[in-house]
């Protein structure tokens, strides 16, 4: 029997085998700190009193103070408030996280309530439901102001300033909340009438007909006023047209478009489920039950959509879509059971994919100040809560996130590698007394991305697409061009929407 002695390796027979070898280095980990797309960070269930039901609209605070509390109103007529920067554990389950969560509830009406809407500076809250009528409430005392009454049928949708909707008659109408009245409803709450109407808003000549002769649906499944305070958009169930009007003189639309400029008869058909717009009023979103959302610019109508968005499925009016307050993204609802979120810049890549809901994903909304955030509700019976990553994932590596803070304020620095909480627990208290709730962020030095370096080139691209936030050299004449023009014009020229459209024709 032999035995085997052990091989003397040299320096030199090492470099030699990792060359015969053919020695592979092993390749740089990824690095844990930084992920881009979206993160869900909190899942609500919907329930009262152990019951659940289906959430139907989601509406966020208007105001940077209280943005992060989102308003939900539901099929059994409840209106409830969350506070979206509680910590929401992983173990947690959804009920756990809906109650801790929670600020308050109330009955709002004695149907479904469809559509939400604050108001006020975030003081007072309308509500939109099945039993044909809208109500104003005050927040801190949960009490009715008043019932704007008038229309036929169910209310899906609604805008303020001023208070206007449509409803599944066919019509809207405006209400001045400034009126004062004496009537009362049946419930004894104040009754408000509305002062404007417009019937047949959107019907269609080119409807098909049914069975037992009933025509095409004639509801108006969304109304949006524009940033001029004058002009309101309204889309239907009929088809796709986008109807603009003058409240100031209701008796003809102003223009109109839709997403094709000599539709066929199939396209005309699908109708619209929801409108929405960006802060300055420049960009308009439509959902279309084609599968698409539709981009449009206010004062380039008679162009058609600049941009549509594919990949989600529009299978009910239920299923709604918007806007970022930044026109930077655009996300929508879907019958699959995610929700899509697109860059608006870049519509022809794949939308990023919010997969956590097991049912039709309806009504979505975005935070006006926390960029990136927005929630998702759905048939599941639950309310999701999204951030926009951008350098924080759960698992943290120290390393990676050192290297991805250099850029920030040395504030800012400190606080992400001491793993200090952003967002501090506010006291739902001070939202329903109107108190200063905490500082969303501990640091006083604002976060602010490093500048960019943007060949003239690129600049031009961007300057005749779709930058909103794009500036031009200030002279005269393109001073009354520009969109700002038209959305605040200067007191000397009281322009409105409607000299554009006659301008552009």
């Amino acid at each position: 029997m032999t035995m085997d002695t052990p091989k003397q390796h040299s320096l030199f027979n090492h470099i030699t085998s990792r060359e015969l070898n053919a020695f592979r280095v092993r390749k740089r980990p990824r690095m844990d700190g930084f992920v881009s797309g979206f993160n869900e960070i909190g899942a609500l269930a919907v329930q009262h009193n152990a019951q659940d039901t289906i959430p139907l609209s989601l509406s966020f605070c208007k105001t940077s103070k209280y943005s992060h509390i989102l308003a939900l109103s539901d099929e059994d007529g409840y209106v409830s408030l969350f506070n979206t920067r509680r910590n929401f554990p992983v173990a947690a389950t959804f009920e756990q996280n809906a109650e801790e969560a929670k600020i308050c509830d109330w009955v709002s009406h004695l149907n479904a309530v469809f559509d939400v809407c604050w108001i006020k500076e975030d003081t007072q809250i309308l509500t939109a439901s099945g039993d044909q009528t809208m109500k104003v409430w005050d927040v801190q005392e949960r009490k009715c102001l008043g019932v704007l009454a008038g229309h036929t049928g169910s209310v899906k949708s609604m805008c303020s300033h001023p208070t206007n909707a449509g409803s599944r008659d066919g019509s809207f109408r405006l209400w001045d909340l400034r009126c004062k009245t004496t009537s009362r409803s049946r419930r004894g709450e104040p009754s408000i009438c509305s002062m404007a109407i417009v019937k047949g808003a959107h019907l269609s000549s080119q409807a098909k007909r049914v069975r037992r002769g009933k025509a095409a649906s004639m509801s108006i499944t969304s109304v949006l006023c524009l940033k001029d305070q004058v002009s309101i958009a309204t889309a239907g169930a009929a088809d796709s047209v986008l109807k603009f009007w003058d409240t100031r003189n209701l008796k003809s639309i102003v223009t109109q478009t839709c997403p094709c400029p000599q539709p066929t008869e199939e396209q005309r058909l699908h109708g619209i489920s929801s409108l929405s717009q960006d802060d300055r009023g420049l960009f308009l979103s439509a959902s279309c039950m084609d599968n698409r959302i539709y981009l449009y610019n206010i004062l380039q109508l008679d162009k058609g959509p600049l941009k549509s968005f594919s990949g989600c499925r529009i299978k009910s009016f239920f299923v709604k879509s918007a806007i970022s307050p930044d026109a930077s993204h655009v996300v929508s609802g879907s019958s699959d059971g995610n929700a899509y979120v697109w860059q608006v810049d870049k519509p022809q890549e794949e939308p990023t994919i919010l997969k956590s809901h097991d049912g039709e994903v309806t009504a979505v909304d975005w935070c006006c100040s926390e960029v990136g955030k927005l929630a998702t509700s759905s048939d599941d019976l639950t309310v999701r809560v999204w951030n926009k990553n951008s350098y924080i994932c759960k698992t943290k590596c120290a390393s990676a996130i050192r290297r991805r803070v250099m850029a920030m304020p040395s504030i800012e620095c400190k606080i992400l590698l001491n793993n200090e909480e952003m967002y501090p627990k506010s006291d739902d208290k001070a939202f329903l007394f109107n108190e200063a709730p905490d500082c969303p962020i501990k640091s006083h030095v604002p976060i602010t991305p490093p500048k960019m370096n943007i060949s003239e080139c690129h600049t031009n691209q961007l300057s005749s697409g779709l930058d909103p936030t794009g500036s031009s050299e200030k002279t005269p004449e393109s001073t009354l061009k520009s969109p700002s023009s038209v959305l605040n014009p200067p007191s000397s020229l009281k322009r409105t929407i409607r000299d554009y459209f006659l301008a552009s024709s």
